[in-house]
């Protein structure tokens, strides 16, 4: 019985030492390499670019206060609409305390000379009809009583506007009542009731009291990189996707290319702006991100080849035709061709093939 197990367990091994060397000796035999084959086809390329921007409005305007002092009253939101003229907000004014005590100081003035004037025509109004004094001297005193009069009340206007920014006069049109420039939309208003605002000098551009935009001629405004914007031009037709509204797609016209380059993250850069069509403005709003398609170059019904299949070395291109009669072996040869546009997916062949060649790709996987 030992005497059988033996030899059952040398039979074993040498099973397993066979097997390995067979096992080795099938892996080490070179594995039989096959390579998809592809043919040119006739057909179209259109080689595109995406640009990224926003939506903006092309009229966006800031309204600014023509007087300083602190806001009172605000009567819109952002969101609202409003017209031409529309009152936006309310200002109080605070005086500036030596205008005031100038202004409060011509009162006193032209009031003394008022009372003066007033006697002086009151005493000759008497002696002219008791025929003592001229006609002359009479009209004199009259007319500079009423000069007087004249005085003391722009005195006291000029007063009512330094100390409260509002002409008896002219109420309606006070500058303390800041007003819609334009027809549009309310974008932002930044500044809230008991905030301090000042008017526009020299000095500074005055505070923001509202931005109003006209929602109806938005713009797309992109950027271009400088290896392609000479591929552009005005009027070209672009296809607007937007983040926000996928299913929102407005079209628009290239309307205008910057003609200074500026320099971001080391890469020279050229601004666009492209005109949206009137009635593809549903929904938008400004500041949403965007991409815009633009076709750059396109050609029609001509010999085309999958650009995976093209070895590119220094300036010249390459591909690998199957040799014919060459039975099951696949043999190959390398042939130079002439390419044309390309659109990141197939490669326009202008030179070196026609229809009927098989190639191999630098980069197709084996079956």
């Amino acid at each position: 019985m030992k005497k059988i197990f033996k030899i059952f367990l040398w039979v074993m091994i040498g099973c397993i030492v066979i097997g390995t060397f067979i096992f080795l000796y099938l892996n080490s035999m070179p594995e039989k390499t096959e390579y998809e084959i592809i043919s040119p086809t006739i057909g179209n390329i259109d080689k595109t670019t995406v640009l990224t921007g926003k939506i903006e409005p092309r009229d966006e305007i800031d309204i600014k206060p023509q007087i300083s002092g602190i806001i009172s009253e605000i009567n819109v939101d952002p969101g609202d609409m409003v017209k031409e003229g529309d009152i936006i907000a309310k200002i109080k004014v605070i005086p500036e305390a030596s205008a005031l005590s100038s202004a409060q100081s011509r009162v006193e003035t032209a009031e003394i000379s008022l009372n003066d004037a007033t006697s002086k025509y009151e005493r000759n109004k008497i002696l002219y009809e008791k025929k003592i004094i001229s006609k002359e001297e009479y009209e004199t005193s009259e007319t500079t009583w009423e000069q007087a009069k004249r005085e003391l009340e722009a005195a006291q206007d000029a007063y009512l506007i330094v100390r409260e920014g509002v002409s008896k006069y002219n109420e309606s049109e006070s500058n303390t009542l800041v007003r819609a420039t334009i027809d549009g939309l309310i974008l932002d208003v930044p500044v809230k009731v008991g905030s301090s605002v000042i008017q526009a000098n020299t000095f500074n551009d005055g505070t923001t009291v509202a931005t109003i935009a006209d929602m109806n001629k938005l713009i797309f405004k992109g950027k271009v990189d400088e290896t392609e914007v000479g591929l552009l031009s005005v009027g070209l037709p672009m296809d607007i996707t937007i983040g926000a509204l996928p299913e929102v797609k407005p079209r628009a016209v290239l309307e205008y290319i910057a003609p200074k380059g500026t320099e971001e993250n080391g890469a020279n850069t050229f601004e666009i702006k492209a005109a949206l069509a009137v009635d593809s403005l549903t929904q938008l709003r400004s500041g949403y991100s965007a991409n815009a398609s633009v076709s750059l170059s396109q050609v029609k019904n001509i010999l085309t080849i999958p650009e995976g299949v093209v070895v590119f070395e220094g300036d010249s291109t390459f591909v690998y035709l199957l040799k014919p009669d060459t039975g099951d072996k696949q043999e190959f040869e390398k042939h130079a061709i002439h390419t044309g546009i390309s659109d990141g997916i197939n490669i326009q062949v202008i030179e070196g093939l026609d229809t009927l060649s098989k190639l191999k790709g630098d980069l197709i996987r084996n079956k």
